[in-house]
């Protein structure tokens, strides 16, 4: 009955927090003119989630929704990345850069290297993963032995990331129509693109089973193992982790190393999956947007799944909201901003619900006494 209530608790406060969000937005979308449930309705619609008036040829809602669940697919393993650097205590902010650094590198080693399917996309998700480990493991690593702040590291990274990698790319990888790097060959790509189902045309991501099992990987590493203890122990207290006789620096290292490595497959499935190529001097907001699907799913990777959806919900169906609902696409930034305050607000609010609750059962305990 306890864990009921424990589950119920960390469940009702997201979702109060959705609640709000959606409120306030709605009250920004009423104030441009606009009707907000017609807003709503047409992200819904954008995303797959419910039918369109017309589709195009080889289109239909189960396309858009394919196209969704592709879309999602990298900020489940970037969220995910958030959430284990944050159970250890630590911020990692370069997901972004750690997404694009593994996903430029599986581009150039496998992505432009003529290997069949069966050997090449396995090979991607694993450069994927030692790319993005490695350089999340350079951030605890100067956390631990030069106690350098890893925000400002991760920050600091994401810059070199992303002009170095630029430089590469316009010197040698450069496409001279899209400006873009090349694009990458089918059989590295993790998304199956235009892929014939009876009358339809399909994008499968391939990720999303990765993903998945990701999530499952993260809380049982989390809830059922020694490491995944000493990880939340170190993030509670470094000073009680170190008395109770647990390493530490081993802890920040290894957080980060698998922080990275989630960030890498994000990296590949969306550079080698999504997208097919990658901008020059651009990184890519889903790592800044994780923070917020993490902090919506209270850090927990079932939860993660569900705020993932929401958000790239609200991104993907913006589009479509303006054409259809005619409101503006940046409405959907606002949105997801206010999602964000309220989360950030989540700890607060649970104060707030716990404070209410004990003041009146202080009060019916008070009246049953008299």
């Amino acid at each position: 009955m306890r864990q009921v209530k424990k589950l119920w608790t960390s469940v009702r406060i997201p979702l109060f927090a959705i609640l709000c969000s959606l409120v306030a937005g709605g009250i920004i979308i009423a104030l441009t003119g606009s009707n907000p449930f017609r807003a709503y309705y047409s992200l819904l619609q954008g995303s797959g989630l419910a039918p369109k008036a017309s589709y195009a040829s080889y289109k239909s809602m189960l396309t858009d929704f394919f196209s969704y669940v592709n879309y999602f697919t990298p900020m489940i393993f970037a969220a995910l990345a958030v959430a284990v650097a944050l159970k250890a205590g630590l911020f990692n902010i370069g997901v972004s850069g750690q997404m694009l650094a593994a996903g430029f590198t599986a581009t150039v080693i496998v992505g432009y290297s003529g290997l069949n399917g069966v050997l090449a996309k396995p090979l991607v998700i694993l450069v994927g993963i030692v790319a993005g480990s490695l350089a999340g493991a350079l951030i605890g690593l100067l956390k631990y032995r030069f106690n350098i702040n890893e925000v400002v590291s991760s920050i600091m990274l994401n810059y070199i990331f992303q002009y170095v990698i630029s430089f590469f790319i316009n010197t040698y990888f450069v496409d001279p129509v899209s400006r873009q790097s090349r694009e990458v060959s089918d059989a590295a790509r993790l998304t199956l693109m235009n892929t014939p189902v009876g009358n339809l045309k399909l994008d499968i991501p391939l990720g999303i089973v990765i993903a998945l099992l990701a999530v499952f990987l993260v809380w049982f590493l989390l809830a059922k193992t020694r490491l995944g203890y000493e990880l939340k122990a170190v993030g509670y207290s470094r000073s009680a982790a170190k008395y109770a006789g647990i390493n530490v620096g081993r802890s920040m290292v290894l957080s980060m190393t698998i922080s990275g490595a989630l960030a890498g497959l994000a990296g590949v499935t969306y550079y080698l999956g999504y997208v097919g190529s990658i901008q020059p001097k651009v990184l890519i907001s889903t790592g800044f947007d994780a923070i917020a699907v993490s902090l919506l799913g209270n850090n927990h990777p079932v939860g993660i799944i569900f705020s993932t959806m929401l958000i790239t919900l609200i991104g993907k169906g913006s589009t479509y909201m303006k054409s259809a609902a005619g409101v503006d696409s940046e409405i959907a930034s606002v949105i997801t901003g206010i999602i964000l305050l309220f989360s950030a607000c989540n700890v607060y609010i649970k104060w707030r619900m716990e404070h209410r609750r004990n003041t009146l059962d202080a009060k019916k305990a008070e009246q049953s006494s008299i």
